[in-house]
């Protein structure tokens, strides 16, 4: 859960060590490109339902009967959540933990993110509607400004065509399984209307907002 930019919060590790005081253990493998994954796979070719089914394949082999592990949930957090998501509707899980999961699809919550930051030029704004506008409809975009390579290099855009593909409402529409939505409600990057979204979206899931957090 730490950041390449030096942010260490270890909070996927204290996670993990909160659920492990209480009898459950944790599998915490690194995603595909990033930690200490090996993979050499470039960039270009990454994509989301890639992911999907590494995490898909990790509960399969949680699942083996010759594991005797007991019950498998997947817990996922922020784009995690729609892994998580994506990886239960493929492989049987006994429950689902979405924390900070957006309610939207990626594009809207790009525009949102962009948007509420008054500093931004205009012109910059356009560029990157633009952008999202053509992502959305599965077409690669050659020329991008320096100051929004970071996000939208044409070697991340078929990653992010992948993702825009996925509604996470709707996904969790068609889950089956138990569960949970957690969300701060000071979280400036996934809101509380999020989790709204995502509990209208499955009724039968369990809403929790967390004061303060």
């Amino acid at each position: 859960g730490n950041s390449a930019a030096g942010i260490n919060t270890d909070m996927y590790k204290k996670l993990a060590e909160a659920l492990n005081a209480a009898g459950i253990a944790t599998l915490r493998p690194d995603k595909r490109g990033a930690g200490r994954s090996t993979t050499t796979q470039p960039e270009a070719s990454m994509t989301i339902g890639g992911l999907i089914n590494d995490a898909a394949a990790w509960i399969t082999w949680l699942n083996n009967p010759a594991n005797d592990l007991g019950k498998v949930a997947v817990i996922g957090h922020s784009e995690g959540a729609l892994v998580g998501l994506g990886a239960a509707l493929k492989t049987p899980v006994a429950a689902y933990v979405s924390v900070a999961g957006a309610g939207e699809n990626i594009a809207d919550t790009l525009t949102r993110q962009l948007h509420s930051n008054p500093n931004t030029p205009p012109a910059l704004l356009q560029e990157a509607d633009q952008i999202i506008a053509a992502l959305r409809a599965g077409q690669m975009v050659q020329q991008v400004s320096p100051s929004l390579m970071v996000l939208f290099r044409p070697s991340v855009q078929p990653y992010l065509i992948s993702w825009m593909r996925l509604d996470p409402a709707v996904m969790l529409a068609q889950l089956q399984t138990p569960a949970l939505i957690a969300q701060g409600e000071h979280d400036l990057q996934v809101t509380v209307q999020d989790a709204h979204k995502l509990s209208a979206a499955q009724p039968k899931a369990q809403l929790r907002l967390i004061t303060e957090m």
